[in-house]
């Protein structure tokens, strides 16, 4: 039986992305407590944003919306390298072991700079939307008072003084 394609998880970046993320929260375990909530949480944290927007990115139609969140994805990329940059400048981690991270994080840089150019290139949405990114309309809610027992506090008719019957 043929294996059916995965999406975003059969993607060369995102893959690789996933070997940062492993790393990242495998540093993060190895870290002082006194770090838990400050430098692990920030290298776990910016880890997971990189597939996460990854994710995000390939699930938008339009190629400039996708390419937002393949830049976030690079940006947080970034950020994860820094963080293992950081935790071997104050003594956490060994040269060889940032050589190591900083090779991984190379790699998913490259891979995903290449499927930004590929996104680029494709060009998908052009034509039915244009050159311009999508932007989801935006929506007002009207909040209630969940405290309140009156029925007509959670009335939008009776909230909204513009409100003409």
């Amino acid at each position: 039986m043929a294996k059916m394609g995965r999406g975003f998880e059969d993607l060369d970046c995102y893959k690789l992305a996933l070997q940062v993320v492993r790393e990242a929260y495998d540093l993060a375990k190895r870290l002082p407590g006194y770090e838990k909530y400050d430098l692990a949480r920030q290298l776990r944290r910016a880890a997971s944003s990189v597939t996460l927007n990854i994710a995000e990115g390939y699930g938008r139609y339009h190629y400039l919306d996708s390419l937002r969140f393949f830049y976030i994805a690079r940006g947080s990329l970034s950020e994860t390298l820094s963080g293992f940059i950081t935790c071997q400048a104050v003594g956490y981690t060994s040269e060889a072991d940032l050589d190591r991270q900083r090779g991984l994080a190379h790699r998913a840089l490259q891979a995903l700079n290449g499927y930004i150019r590929y996104v680029r290139k494709q060009q998908q949405g052009q034509k039915l939307f244009g050159n311009r990114p999508l932007h989801e309309t935006e929506v007002e809610y009207e909040s209630t008072n969940p405290e309140s027992t009156n029925p007509e506090s959670t009335n939008p008719e009776s909230t909204n003084p513009d409100h003409r019957r």
